[in-house]
């Protein structure tokens, strides 16, 4: 093969022209503990932060290389391309310590995969010359350096190790097919061979334990999940339930074996990190079990539900029977007719479906001197123990649907269900009735996804060699089982020329580069089994794609819902496999076609017609499809030339293919590009549109500071915006950061309110990472005094929550509406000054931006970008369709049945809010006083009323509890994801809490008067009797920001939101809640074994007898429980104080935590001071943050920040660059 040099030029460095920098990076877990620390290694200097973050925690080789290494002499490659092996006589004259060494330098990571990818081309016959050799080299190395591409994770972890380092060691069970002889081999060393595939698809046998079988297929998974890749299976050929067994029993079904490989695959931790593992698990339609799978995860999330509900209501009333059993004296008040209140707390738990076993067992508990039972809860965290109960939650579903089928439903006919051995009619459904279950499932809880069996085969390149089954688990690679493909993806935004015209030239020339990149890594390939190695080496499916498709068509000043970004992306697609596929059949002139082409010549040969056909480089119909697809649009394409170079590609693909045949059985997909596409500094992923147009830049020192999208000022620019005009734009985005010149409030008007210089210098502080205005105006920024002597406001109303010092001063809510848009902006472009309507959907991303952003792409808009692409793409697109919360059931079958239209291959839902684990991003909470004034006002119109909303729960009204003028109570200072929060409580006299108050320190007014109003929302509920577990129960674990770190308290170290942190420490103070604490109890006593000087130094014990300190202490500050017994003449011996356990087990497997009575009369309290508070600190809070910066407000599973944003069907963090996905 001859390569010609486009980006470097002979006798130069490959860097010449790049800069490089030091850089440091630094990525820490939200409670402060330290990932990962790497100072002073070498990027290239346009990398931002989190490009250098990845490659320095995820690429760079940590240990092992030789401090000394030295040349293989190898008499069939170029000297400069000999490999390195450690120089161990070098080594033993060096200094322990220096003999061991880490990677530094990107340099060394370029360096090392364009030279082991150079090396295995020379061996293997790839290059005429070796000045095409080196020109590869050369040129690899720049588009690496360029972020102008990057190829799949596996090839940065494995690729080279051994080429360059000489780094080895023993066989891991690997196998390759010798290049050379064409032998299949069994590996002798981890490393020559490196293993660069991230995508697999496995096979599966009816047969329960040998090779090949279910049992096995476990193994296999696990071997690809430990070393980071990811693997799908098709399923459809395991017997249904009920089917008969060679033996003479009956199968215990499909079902019964999925759960076992899904608890299998939930135990391995991929790649060794923390998340989890990647798995796709696909069925065909018409398999016996087919319904029960459908409903798998609607189901499972159903029990999740019933046991956060369940356990939450035994909890209440069985502690209500413990507590009625002890609120009357003598025998009598264990028997219900003797005891009124333990008659109708009993009644209640039984109208509650309490079990009656369950009853009397507390009753028994009681009798035996127990006067508490802890009935565990669950809850809807992901990570909690109610979804670890559950199956299901480990890999992503789909159904393979054919053709026959879609016809079906739309005939409303019926479907049979087959036999898998005999091929026989197990059961008969109706089509509809099918389909109806799909779609409801999809739309409660986003799986199962579909896969369109007909239309994937119909561009099957290889039918000879069976039916393309299944995929890998994001979706993109469709082939046969038993196979794997190795990915890289180009970066769009690095070919746009200056006037935003797309570089043709350059991208078709990279496209041959990598196509090469990606047939050698075939060739030098180690497999994790024999059959996936000799079928990789038969077919030699490759998987180049690209990236940042909504950046571009932004920064081009394109709609990505428009038909020119369509016919853009069309050709840019068609292009890109076009050339793909013309550098394949180059390939196969030189060194003949994959060995299985020429039995799949014809079938290859009708396939690449019909790609042709599709971008007007062919004549004549469609050949065997059932379906058509879209084709190129040419006329709309804005880039003409672009549109013209995509049809040349086309020409020469065909007529070289009919030449010579084609290399690989498939060159393209359309992958996430997770973890490379933040490597490349990507602002999208794949053919994904953008999420946010304010992003947040992250600083090496640590922090973010918000800057605009970088493709707005250039759709700006592209539509024709003046440089001042698009500042105004981007500044009503991203905001001033200052008060200074803002409209309204400004520090002139603060001036003549009696604001002085100093003050005015503090406020600007605070605004430098206030969200909102108000938060910044308070009597912790300014200090009482000022406020008070200057500002002349009331003591009192400062400690008012719900008091605005912005309306105390005389502004409206228009003025503080223009003063917070000024200053912290408004994160969304909808509003902003001189930007014309009709130029919005050009910034429209797939949700709503920032706190005032309305506009998003529609899901119709995802699915057809993926039809203008998909009829170019050797394999098929992974894409999440994005859709509202208020999606309905039936538009979630018209999205699958629009996929199936439109000649898609695969389509996978999400709805917002559709998983019970996460949060609604743009939803109102449902009022249930409103509700509840609904019903009792329209009786007869309740039922309609209930069935249309979701109901927790709803009190009876009830007289309101005043608290006492004068009363108990407690305030506790935190820090909650670096927001000072206060939280004040108010009690009766009997220790019960009666009021709260929520106030936060530099924080925006809006934030603030929420929390006020909030605090007295829920205040007068618990005045009229509303238990504190309701409130604790619904507002624990809700996910926004500001959320993360927690320091100052003593027992809470991380939270989800402030409002998780609130009812936390009021559930540890008021309800010995102690499950909700990250401190265990006895850890905070100061004679606990390890603990800190200082808390040992600052723990006091209250010297005065118990009574006299419960009526003047909070029973909140205390916790109620926080006792130890004061010495001398008031002591109680410990035998009088009656019988305890710790636990006792119940024969349903529920623990109950049970504790004696104690007289409490000569107990003192234990108090912990302020300073010790502070000391015991950190952890976490971020996702109403991380909502509004546009992030999912999911933790990332390796790093636990709140950065995961949506990438293809998976997800990727943008913190550390860890994915959910396999690449």
């Amino acid at each position: 093969m001859r390569v010609r040099r486009l980006f470097t030029k002979p006798g130069e460095s490959p860097y010449e022209g790049i800069p490089f920098r030091e850089a440091t990076s630094e990525i820490r877990n939200p409670d402060g503990s330290v990932v990962f620390n790497l100072e002073n290694f070498k990027v290239p200097a346009s990398w931002s932060q989190v490009a250098c973050d990845v490659i320095a925690q995820k690429y760079f080789r940590k240990a092992g290389i030789p401090g000394a290494i030295k040349t293989v002499e190898e008499h069939d490659v170029p000297s400069w391309l000999w490999r390195k092996a450690p120089d161990d006589a070098a080594l033993d004259k060096m200094a322990e310590a220096e003999r061991d060494a880490c990677e530094t330098d990107a340099r060394q990571v370029f360096d090392r995969l364009a030279g082991t990818w150079t090396y295995w081309g020379w061996k293997g016959g790839y290059f005429d010359a070796e000045e095409d050799a080196r020109t590869f080299f050369d040129e690899m190395c720049y588009m690496l350096a360029s972020q102008m591409g990057a190829p799949n994770s596996p090839q940065w972890f494995n690729t080279g190790l051994h080429w360059a380092y000489g780094i080895d060691g023993p066989a891991q069970g690997h196998s390759y097919v010798d290049f050379r002889t064409g032998e299949l081999e069994t590996s002798q060393s981890a490393y020559e061979h490196p293993q660069p595939h991230a995508c697999f698809i496995q096979g599966v046998d009816d047969d329960l334990v040998n090779e090949g079988g279910i049992m096995d297929l476990w193994v296999r998974e696990a071997r690809l999940f430990k070393f980071g890749s990811g693997t799908g299976t098709n399923f459809s050929t395991l017997r249904g339930s009920g089917e008969n067994l060679s033996g003479g029993g009956k199968s215990s079904g499909l079902m019964s074996f999925l759960k076992v490989g899904d608890r299998a695959a939930g135990a391995i931790k991929s790649g060794g990190t923390t998340r989890r593992a990647a798995k796709m698990v696909i069925v065909d339609v018409d398999h016996p079990d087919i319904e029960e799978f459908i409903n798998w995860k609607t189901v499972e999330e159903q029990k999740v539900a019933a046991l956060v509900t369940g356990s939450r209501t035994n909890q209440k009333y069985l502690k209500a029977v413990m507590e009625a059993c002890h609120a009357l004296e003598g025998d009598g008040r264990f028997n219900a007719s003797d005891n009124p209140e333990l008659k109708k707390t009993m009644r209640e738990a039984h109208k509650a479906m309490v079990p009656a076993n369950y009853i009397q067992r507390v009753i028994q508990f009681a009798k035996q001197g127990y006067t508490e039972i802890d009935f565990e809860t669950y809850d809807t965290d992901w990570d909690g123990e109610g979804y670890r109960s559950v199956s299901g939650q480990n890999a992503n579903n789909s159904v393979r649907v054919t053709d026959d089928f879609l016809n079906a439903v739309k005939r409303d006919e019926d479907w049979n269900l087959l036999g898998r051995r005999n091929g026989a009619v197990h059961k008969t459904v109706k089509a509809r009735d099918l389909w109806d279950q799909v779609g409801a499932a999809a739309w409660a809880s986003a799986d199962p996804g579909i896969q369109y069996h007909s239309t994937i085969n119909d561009w099957h390149t290889c039918p000879e060699g069976g039916e393309i089954r299944g995929s890998n688990p994001c979706s993109e690679y469709m082939f046969l089982d038993d196979t794997a493909c190795n990915l890289a993806s180009l970066n769009l935004m690095t070919f746009q020329r200056e006037d935003r015209s797309f570089n043709t030239d350059s991208f078709a020339h990279a496209v041959r580069l990598w196509t090469m990149v990606l047939e050698i890594s075939v060739t030098m390939a180690q497999f994790p089994s024999k059959q996936i190695a000799q079928l990789s080496y038969n077919y030699r499916t490759l998987g180049l794609g690209f990236a940042n498709l909504g950046g571009m068509l932004m920064s081009s000043g394109l709609s990505y819902d428009s038909d020119e970004g369509r016919s853009l992306c069309a050709a840019v697609s068609a292009l890109m496999t076009g050339t793909a596929y013309a550098t394949s059949a180059e390939m196969a002139g030189e060194m003949g076609a994959f060995p299985e082409y020429d039995a799949n010549a014809d079938h290859m040969k009708r396939v690449m017609r019909n790609h042709a056909r599709a971008a007007h480089a062919h004549v004549g119909e469609f050949e065997g499809l059932n379906t058509n697809p879209v084709k190129l649009d040419s006329d709309v394409c804005p880039d003409q030339e672009l549109a013209k170079a995509a049809v040349i590609a086309w020409e020469q693909a065909v007529t070289l293919g009919e030449a010579h045949g084609y290399r690989n059985a498939q060159a393209t997909v359309v992958a996430p590009t997770g973890t490379i596409g933040l490597v490349m500094d990507c602002d999208t992923t794949g053919i994904e549109p953008d999420y946010a147009l304010v992003k947040f830049k992250k600083l090496a020192g640590g922090g973010y500071f918000r800057i605009i999208n970088r493709c707005v000022p250039a759709a700006l620019e592209s539509l024709g915006y003046s440089e001042d005009q698009s500042k105004l734009v981007m500044e009503y985005a991203v905001g001033h950061g200052t008060l200074k010149g803002s409209p309204t409030i400004n520090h002139e008007t603060l001036a003549a309110k009696g604001f002085t210089a100093d003050k005015l210098a503090t406020l600007e502080e605070s605004l430098k990472s206030a969200f909102d205005v108000k938060f910044a105006f308070n009597k912790y920024t300014f200090g009482q005094e000022f406020c008070t002597e200057t500002l002349g406001l009331d003591a009192a109303l400062l400690d008012d929550l719900g008091f605005d010092m912005l309306a105390a001063l005389g502004f409206s809510q228009a003025d503080v509406d223009a003063a917070n848009t000024y200053c912290c902006g408004a994160m969304t472009l909808e509003g902003a000054p001189g930007l014309k309507d009709e130029h919005l959907s050009v910034f429209d991303c797939a949700s709503p931006c920032g706190r005032k952003g309305t506009r998003y792409l529609s899901w119709e808009s995802h699915i057809r970008m993926m039809a203008a692409s998909q009829p170019f793409i050797s394999g098929a697109i992974s894409k999440t369709i994005n859709m509202p919360n208020t999606a309905t059931v039936e538009e979630c079958k018209e999205a699958y049945e629009m996929s199936w239209r439109l000649a898609l291959k695969a389509n996978a839902l999400y709805r917002d809010g559709s998983k019970l684990s996460q949060p609604l991003s743009h939803v109102a909470d449902v009022d249930l006083d409103e509700l509840a004034d609904d019903v009792a006002e329209n009786p007869t119109e309740a039922p309609q009323v209930v069935a249309q909303r979701v109901v927790q729960q709803l009190w009876e009204k009830s007289s309101r509890r005043r608290l006492p003028g004068r009363r108990k109570g407690y305030t506790q200072k935190a820090t909650v994801g670096g927001h000072k929060v206060y939280l004040r409580t108010g009690e009766y006299d009997d220790g019960d809490i009666g009021e709260i108050f929520i106030d936060m320190h530099k924080e925006g007014a809006a934030f603030r008067s929420l929390m006020n109003n909030f605090a007295i929302a829920i205040s007068i509920g618990l005045q009229y009797g509303v238990p504190l577990e309701e409130f604790v129960d619904a507002y624990t674990f809700t996910r926004f920001e500001p959320s993360g770190m927690v320091s100052g308290n003593d027992a809470i170290k991380m939270s989800t939101s402030l409002l998780d942190y609130v009812f936390r420490e009021l559930a540890i103070s008021y309800l010995g809640r102690n499950d909700l604490s990250h401190v265990e109890p006895d850890d905070l006593r100061h004679d606990s074994m390890g603990a800190d000087d200082a808390i040992m130094d600052n723990a006091e014990t209250m010297a005065e007898p118990m009574q006299a300190a419960m009526d003047l202490a909070s029973n909140g500050y205390v916790r109620s429980n926080l006792y130890v017994l004061s010495g001398g003449a008031g002591s109680t011996s410990m035998a009088s104080m009656g019988a305890s356990a710790s636990s006792a087990s119940t024969s349903s497997g529920a623990t109950q935590q049970v504790s004696a009575g104690v007289d409490l009369g000569a107990a003192g309290a234990v108090t912990v001071s302020a300073s010790v508070q502070e000391k015991v600190d950190t952890k976490l809070d971020r996702i109403r943050e991380a909502r509004i910066k546009g992030y999912e407000g999911d933790a990332c599973g390796e790093c636990g920040n709140f950065t995961l944003v949506r990438n293809g069907t998976c997800m990727k963090c943008e913190t550390c660059g860890g994915t959910s996905g396999c690449s």
